[in-house]
């Protein structure tokens, strides 16, 4: 008799949901030598279904950056319940790193070029002693603070306006896509790397630095210890450091460093040494990624 060939698992897109204490990791993306929430996440994968994908981020959060709801896709063959495959990652996973929810996805999904827009939280604790417990989830401000002008700042960011002057070049792209990817292009040397740093032009500039910002607040959460000061900005999408770089711009607003009046020269001037300073990595969270949902509950692939 002929023996009956076995059907091929069909291999299928995978969406997780997760959080993560950024504190001890150097960012979201692979780094030689380095621990990453993309690197632990990928090694969880391996020992729980024997293939080791990629996971793709909404976004490459910075090294002491956290996240309360980042998203990563990627395609597995293995056939795992979802809600097996979340629990058997949290058994293995850094107790820093949980996935809270595991779903399959249409072949289409991808966390990154599906999503639609994301919402950032940055958090300023206010108080004379910040309690320990709370140091590495808040940037500590006993400065004195104007709120209402803080406020103020905030809505002028909302709308479309090119943000240039809010980016940061990434100082490790360079090195980490060619430790991806070891044949891809060198980066410029000589006469044309220094005429690319004399004009600022970098991939930022290139692919343009134009971005809607849907809402942008801040708001004030009292508690026994001290309060807090929330920023909250949801956006179509974000350049490196910028949202820190829009809070230390603020924040020198806020305790009368900077005039508010300012703000929309920063914007026009489309320099980075414009705007205020770079607020610390430990206050920002990635608070959520949306897509459109109508395409991820498609059935047909």
């Amino acid at each position: 008799m002929t023996e009956l060939a076995q059907p091929v698992p069909c291999r299928q897109i995978w969406k997780l949901t997760l959080a993560y204490d950024g504190t001890d990791f150097s960012g979201w993306q692979i780094q030689p030598g380095e621990p990453t929430v993309q690197g632990e996440l990928q090694a969880a994968l391996g020992r729980v279904t024997g293939e080791s994908p990629l996971p793709q981020g909404s976004g490459r959060t910075d090294a002491g950056v956290h996240a309360l709801g980042q998203v990563a896709s990627f395609e597995l063959q293995a056939n795992i319940p979802p809600e097996n495959l979340q629990r058997a990652l949290n058994r293995t996973l850094p107790e820093a790193i949980r996935i809270l929810e595991s779903r399959t996805t249409p072949s289409t999904f991808h966390a990154r070029h599906s999503a639609v827009s994301k919402t950032y939280e940055y958090r300023v604790f206010r108080g004379a002693v910040c309690p320990p417990f709370l140091a590495r989830y808040v940037h500590a401000c006993a400065w004195p603070m104007d709120a209402g002008a803080l406020e103020r700042s905030a809505r002028m960011f909302e709308g479309q306006h090119d943000f240039l002057s809010f980016a940061a070049t990434d100082p490790d792209l360079a090195s980490r896509e060619a430790s991806l990817n070891p044949e891809s292009e060198r980066a410029p040397e000589g006469p044309m790397a220094s005429a690319l740093e004399s004009t600022g032009l970098d991939p930022i500039a290139k692919q343009g630095a134009i971005r809607t910002i849907y809402s942008s607040k801040w708001e004030r959460r009292q508690s026994e210890n001290g309060d807090l000061l929330i920023y909250r900005v949801r956006g179509n999408g974000f350049l490196h450091h910028m949202v820190r770089n829009l809070v230390g711009t603020m924040l020198d607003v806020g305790r009368g460093y900077m005039d508010i009046e300012r703000i929309p020269a920063i914007l026009a001037a489309r320099s980075r040494a414009a705007a205020g300073p770079t607020a610390p990595a430990q206050g920002l969270f990635l608070y959520s990624v949306e897509y459109d949902e109508q395409g991820q509950n498609e059935t047909t692939e």
